[in-house]
């Protein structure tokens, strides 16, 4: 269907478009923003985000028109999610970490995987505010301006930096779980770190400077691109309830090895159950 060739022609296309999309948030981020919200108050959108999507979406789909696409904002406006095929199919967000684009909080970035047969074949991730390009191809590795990434080889979660988006604590009817895998978290890391962008979270794991990142509530643009670039840096990702991961509905436990991503698993079971002993408490 689609031939290494074409593959690299792909990359090197939309590598290049990314970074020309880049230019918009890097002339934005320190202006004036029209802001909407989606899910809730937390869930932000800006003209900017409906204008890089329109950019990426249409140039490529100019180039490719075969294609297929699942944008952030495309599904927004829809409020319809496209289901993945084994069509070629590039999986968009296009500026992953809005609230802190609004605030003009440096980690925020471009986002860009690549899925065909539903295999990830290329993974983007652009911040251009910090000139940090993170890239990898399936079996190929991972990259970070051109050099070679690696996951942590940490297996023990007392010697571990970890992230979680503990915002997710805003939305009332999850505000007990994310809070008490915070408190799991905080007594057993070295630290905490949450950054407000999925897919850059997932990069610094990838590169070693955070050894796990856990969330849930996410989408598959937040994680397509990221969740190569760590599995290429030799990292591992699977499902909050140690499953199989599933990029259309993705719970994430990313992890910098295997052994890790199952001790968060175990982590996170055990806060689960306590803060359900708090709430029959109660």
């Amino acid at each position: 269907m689609i031939s290494n060739e074409d593959l690299d022609y792909c990359y090197d296309f939309v590598l290049k478009l990314t970074i020309e999309s880049g230019k918009i948030i890097r002339d934005a981020i320190q202006g004036s923003k029209k802001i909407e919200t989606k899910a809730g108050d937390w869930d932000l959108v800006t003209q900017y985000d409906k204008k890089m999507e329109e950019f990426l979406i249409n140039s490529i789909a100019k180039e490719f028109p075969k294609h297929k696409f699942i944008g952030e904002e495309t599904v927004s406006s829809t409020n319809s999610l496209p289901e993945l095929t084994d069509e070629p199919t590039w999986i968009i967000d296009p500026i992953d970490g809005t609230t802190n684009f609004v605030h003009s909080f440096p980690f925020t970035c471009v986002s860009i995987g690549l899925s065909v047969k539903k295999e990830l074949e290329i993974g983007i991730v652009y911040n251009p505010i910090l000139e940090q390009l993170f890239t990898a191809r399936r079996g190929r590795g991972a990259s970070l301006n051109g050099k070679p990434i690696h996951a942590s080889k940490v297996e023990k979660l007392e010697h571990s930096l970890l992230c979680l988006e503990a915002s997710y604590a805003t939305i009332e009817s999850i505000r007990d779980t994310v809070l008490g895998r915070m408190e799991a978290f905080v007594s057993v890391a070295h630290g905490i770190r949450t950054m407000g962008s999925a897919a850059l979270t997932l990069c610094y794991v990838a590169m070693g400077a955070a050894e796990a990142y856990h969330t849930d509530n996410l989408m598959a643009w937040d994680v397509a691109a990221g969740v190569l670039i760590i599995r290429e840096a030799g990292g591992v990702v699977i499902d909050t309830n140690g499953g199989e991961f599933n990029v259309m509905s993705p719970k994430v436990v990313a992890a910098g090895n295997h052994k890790l991503a199952i001790e968060l698993v175990k982590l996170i079971k055990k806060a689960d159950f306590t803060t359900l002993q708090k709430k029959l408490l109660h």
